[in-house]
């Protein structure tokens, strides 16, 4: 069957009444709820400074699911890493795979939001090269032997439970996806098939072995409903507008433009984003997993920009009832 995904920004705008602490409470609930239904992987992204909370801490919290989980992984796509020390960043990778029992896939990279670095006092223009040399550091870290760094010697402990741990790449540029090939174990592409695309030629090129095709995937944000959808529309807008907004302003201060689904978008038709949004009947959402197939990939985003939590959980019921029912 599809491999089913639930992903998390844990963003709980002001405008909306669901407050951090309820909007956490129920994500872990909603991890321990996927994890029993056979969901493959849980998804954290990383931002800092942002107003809406968006989650600038995702390995803490991916230790966390660890406790409330057994079998479904967790996905950090993509950890901000140089933003981080390094000494610290090999520490806490290696406890959040001993909390997740070796479940932790780990995805690096360099980040496009300049105000984050200058809040770190990191060097925006060399974050490439930073994370071209941190990769091998992690990695001789995570043997737990001693060796020298800065000056000094140094040793990390505990080790992950994965040996070795598996370190990914993301992102759109042609030097990340080089990166992911030379000196990363797999690649993360930021929901567009072209990276993929990329990645795959210069894998095969370079020897390595061929990742096969970019996935057949779902939306990016899907929403089942017996309910009128122009009611769930309107109901759902407000949450979509906000996250299509607060990516289109990112991309555009980085890159002069919104990228990916991000365009700026008022009007219901135009929310869909040539159906990155998407909200379904139970019949519709069954047909689309038939559609991708057994080597698909189908996300659910339930608690997206501060959605109540209760309307969440009547959407995952009603998904488990009649989308995984059938299936």
């Amino acid at each position: 069957m599809v491999a089913m995904s639930m992903s998390f920004d844990l963003r709980h705008p002001s405008q909306f009444p669901t407050s951090g602490a309820e909007l956490y409470r129920a994500a872990l609930d909603m991890c321990a709820w996927a994890d029993e239904r056979g969901f493959t992987t849980i998804g954290l992204g990383e931002h800092h400074q942002s107003p809406d909370g968006y989650i600038p801490a995702p390995l803490l919290f991916a230790s966390a699911v660890g406790a409330r989980t057994r079998q479904t992984r967790v996905r950090c796509s993509v950890l901000l890493a140089v933003l981080y020390d390094p000494i610290r960043l090999a520490e806490e990778i290696a406890v959040a795979d001993l909390c997740l029992g070796g479940r932790l896939d780990v995805g690096l990279g360099v980040g496009y939001v300049e105000h984050d670095f200058e809040a770190f006092g990191k060097d925006f223009s060399t974050r490439g090269d930073a994370l071209d040399e941190l990769i091998p550091l992690l990695r001789r870290a995570w043997t737990g032997e001693p060796f020298e760094y800065r000056g000094t010697t140094v040793q990390v402990t505990p080790r992950p439970v994965q040996d070795p741990m598996p370190i990914s790449v993301g992102g759109a540029s042609r030097r990340g996806v080089e990166r992911a090939v030379n000196l990363a174990d797999g690649y993360f592409p930021p929901g567009m098939p072209a990276g993929w695309t990329r990645y795959r030629a210069l894998a095969i090129e370079a020897g390595r072995p061929d990742p096969g095709d970019y996935p057949p995937s779902g939306p990016i944000f899907l929403w089942v409903t017996t309910d009128p959808k122009e009611e769930v529309w309107e109901h759902l807008a407000p949450h979509i507008r906000h996250q299509i907004d607060s990516y289109a302003a990112w991309t555009t201060s980085a890159y002069g433009e919104a990228q990916g689904p991000f365009a700026a978008a008022r009007d219901i038709e135009s929310l869909r984003q040539g159906g990155a949004y998407e909200v379904l009947t139970p019949d519709e959402a069954v047909a689309l997993v038939e559609h991708l197939g057994p080597d698909g990939r189908l996300s659910l985003n339930p608690l997206l920009a501060g959605i109540d939590p209760a309307a969440a959980w009547q959407m995952l019921g009603l998904f488990e009832r009649e989308v995984l029912g059938a299936l």
